[in-house]
């Protein structure tokens, strides 16, 4: 491992679980404007939109967290991967159907106006939220965390 990986790492954390945290709270106030962000998508059947809308925000605050104090980086960034995984494809799916939506990433959703739409750099953020995610997993070692050496860190 080189010497400034536990810099970035920590950066990467930070990053990641500040969104992930800003994300979940903006939302948890809000259930039904999350599950209508959630609906919005026309993804799920109509009786999983409200467990998804009103469970996502806290499980983002709970990676976010994770993340921030730096306990389970791996589990977390891997969680977090995930996330931006499913948010990419649900957006892109948005995007090809033609549907005019606001993702709902930090609160809000549901249909906007044609000319609203930020499908492209909502998908550019997400891939680099995944990026860090990503070097977190390869490299969960970072600076200022609770548990500062995971078993079974991959070796560099």
């Amino acid at each position: 491992m080189k010497a400034w990986f536990p810099w970035v790492s920590l950066v990467a954390r930070l990053v990641l679980g500040g969104v992930m945290l800003v994300a979940g709270a903006l939302k948890v106030t809000d259930p039904e404007t999350a599950a209508q962000a959630v609906r919005a998508y026309e993804l799920l059947p109509s009786s999983l939109v409200q467990p998804v809308g009103w469970g996502l925000p806290f499980l983002e605050i709970a990676i976010g967290l994770l993340l921030i104090v730096g306990f389970g980086v791996r589990a977390s960034a891997a969680a977090a991967g995930v996330f931006m995984i499913v948010f990419i494809v649900a957006v892109s799916s948005a995007w090809a159907r033609g549907l005019s939506i606001d993702c709902g990433c930090f609160g809000g959703g549901g249909q906007v106006a044609a000319g609203q739409t930020k499908y492209l750099q909502e998908i550019l953020r997400d891939i680099g939220l995944l990026a860090l995610a990503v070097w977190l997993w390869w490299q969960p070692v970072s600076k200022f965390a609770v548990v500062s050496e995971p078993q079974g860190v991959i070796a560099s």
